[in-house]
């Protein structure tokens, strides 16, 4: 079952940026990729690092640690030496709300 909860307004992520958000005890990255913005988790799944103090290139995220590439759609470990990937969480937005489904 869907539970969408408004985490952020679109105004303060603007296209190519990235945004961290806590809710209900996670630590959730927001991206901004042309205009679609996309959720995951914050949290590198290899060193720990926030991803949101990455680059964000294209669909991609570079984890500022070691360099390990995510794909901010799906979530998934593009590079070495990350292989496991991180959770990722539907989006909507809803006029300038940006809503996240933790439920996924």
């Amino acid at each position: 079952m869907s539970r969408f909860i408004k985490v952020a307004q679109l105004t303060g992520l603007t296209p190519g940026a990235c945004h961290k958000v806590a809710v209900e005890g996670l630590r959730i990255a927001l991206f901004n990729v042309g205009g679609t913005v996309y959720a995951t988790d914050d949290t590198c799944t290899h060193a720990e690092a926030s991803l949101t103090e990455g680059e964000l290139d294209g669909h991609e995220v570079i984890c500022p640690r070691h360099g390990a590439r995510f794909d901010v759609r799906t979530g998934r470990a593009l590079t070495l030496p990350a292989v496991v990937p991180v959770e990722s969480y539907p989006v909507k937005v809803e006029g300038q709300d940006i809503l996240v489904d933790l439920e996924g």
